[in-house]
């Protein structure tokens, strides 16, 4: 009796007192095998995202055995102490089909000796979360009685530490979110994201919220408008972060090939495949799948991804074991999927399924207000990447900008802001440095109203303007800047009542 109480004290300052609960786990496990005269001993914990019930801590058992402790719920001896919460003794584990002796570590000894196996539940308020388990080997007479309540008595301890444990770290958990909400009285931005309108602003606020959670998540906008962006900033925002973010162009792929990246292929499953194949949803296990374009996906493709969405679960090609995975869908697409499903184009089943939380993704011409901030960030990193030094944008550059619809986005806008900065001569994008199409009635709306000499005045006057701003008022320098007379610069300031006074206090890098 002494000799159990020093144990149980022992267990008590080994698992109360430890920053590292799990680690300390193990070291729990020698110690059951020495107090129990055992060679192996084990701890398993639920995993209640995959549904399966994983080994957590072990003694006595090679790297390869304990690969193979993986039960489903229900699943073994283990399996049914998880479902029925109650312990149960296995006195001869070679007589018990129940006993699936997956590690096979099970054998005794000893000639005339058999194996047993004693396994009881960890719980934490009234519900089953892990097992504590031994193999006792033995003469065959053995009353398990004892064993039983001790192992009980161990559990427990393990379930009280364990349940202040994860209360301990979701208290931090929330706390740290709590700061990041606070801190400096910032808004939840994403990094990756630029934008400050209104309709962004409230983007910001529905991936904060959907960030956190497993939910499927799906992303609709036009072409260009930076889905991708979106679905990484869920991912980076998530407790899935520091895991996988896989990307798939669902239209990129074509329909023979699709199945083949998504789930993979065994060796010789069909001709070519000279060598096995992981597909990206294994790929992406434990983080994040972004499936883009989910409007192109085959029909026969969506039936096989309804099953992940459902239960996780797939096969590779031409193999027969079911792989089950952990991971966050994410898709997006620019098509109309109702329509899609009047005409029997998509299903609606799958509709459903990938449709759970929706996030509408603002064309430009919605967030115009966006631009100017848009152009300066794309202006500072192209000068980055091409080893550039554009300084800024005229004040004409930025209205044409302004006036254009964008049918092409912010993809559309960050190849003009790179064109403008290859075609300039001074490190200022000007109006003429932009492409005719924003300069068209045709692609923006913006007719000139008058003849050619108005329309060609109007791009006078802008460079005139230009040149006083840059050279402080100064007329002699304007004009040469501009590469005409002092005479001529005089007789055009005076056409375009412009003032050099006016501009004698401004600075060049306006």
């Amino acid at each position: 009796m002494e000799k159990d109480m020093e144990f149980l004290v022992n267990i008590c300052n080994l698992i109360s007192h430890s920053e590292d609960l799990y680690g300390n786990l193990e070291l729990l496990m020698n110690d059951l095998c020495t107090f129990f005269n055992v060679r192996y001993s084990m701890m398993t914990i639920v995993d209640n995202v995959r549904g399966q019930i994983m080994l957590s801590a072990s003694h006595g058992l090679s790297d390869e055995e304990k690969s193979k402790v993986i039960y489903r719920i229900g699943e073994g001896v283990t399996g049914q102490v998880i479902a029925t919460g109650e312990p149960i003794v296995i006195p001869d584990i070679s007589k018990e089909k129940r006993f699936l002796n997956k590690t096979g570590a099970g054998k005794p000894v000893h000639k005339n000796s058999v194996m047993a196996f004693v396994c009881v539940p960890v719980i934490i308020k009234n519900e089953p979360v892990g097992t504590l388990s031994i193999h006792k080997e033995h003469d065959g007479k053995r009353n398990f009685e004892y064993d039983v309540k001790f192992l009980n008595i161990v559990a427990t301890l393990i379930g009280k530490n364990l349940s202040i444990h994860r209360k301990h770290i979701e208290e931090l958990e929330e706390l740290r979110k709590e700061n990041r909400r606070l801190q400096n009285g910032k808004p939840f931005k994403p990094d990756n994201i630029v934008g400050n309108s209104s309709l962004m602003n409230d983007l910001y606020q529905l991936i904060e919220r959907v960030s956190p959670t497993n939910s499927t998540v799906m992303i609709r906008g036009e072409s260009g408008v930076g889905k991708e962006l979106i679905a990484e900033a869920i991912h980076k925002a998530s407790p899935r972060a520091t895991k996988p973010f896989i990307k798939v162009n669902c239209s990129a792929l074509p329909e023979t090939l699709i199945e083949s990246e998504l789930f993979g292929h065994e060796k010789g499953s069909f001709t070519g495949a000279d060598r096995s194949h992981t597909g990206r949803f294994e790929m992406a296990d434990g983080g994040t799948i972004f499936l883009d374009e989910i409007g192109d996906v085959p029909l026969s493709i969506q039936v096989k991804l309804l099953r992940v969405l459902q239960q996780r679960q797939f096969e590779r090609i031409g193999g027969n074991k079911t792989i089950t995975v952990d991971v966050r869908i994410i898709t997006a697409t620019n098509r109309n999927l109702e329509e899609m499903i009047k005409n029997n184009a998509f299903r609606e089943d799958f509709y459903w399924r990938i449709n759970v939380f929706p996030i509408y993704v603002p064309a430009l011409r919605e967030r115009k207000a966006d631009i100017t901030i848009l152009t300066d960030h794309f202006i500072n990193k192209i000068n980055k990447q091409n080893n550039m030094h554009v300084k800024r944008i005229t004040g004409g550059a930025l209205d044409l900008l302004m006036l254009y619809s964008w049918p092409g986005n912010i993809r559309e806008l960050e190849n003009v802001i790179e064109r403008a900065m290859i075609m300039t001569t001074d490190e200022v994008i000007h109006s003429y440095n932009l492409p005719p199409t924003l300069q068209t009635a045709v692609s923006s709306d913006t007719v000139h109203k008058g003849s050619l000499e108005m329309v060609l005045g109007k791009a006078e006057k802008q460079m005139i303007t230009d040149a006083m701003i840059v050279c402080m008022g100064n007329m002699s320098k304007a004009a040469a800047q501009l590469g005409i007379t002092e005479r001529i610069m005089r007789l055009r300031v005076k056409k375009y009542g412009l003032n050099p006074q006016n501009y004698t206090s401004l600075s060049g890098d306006k």
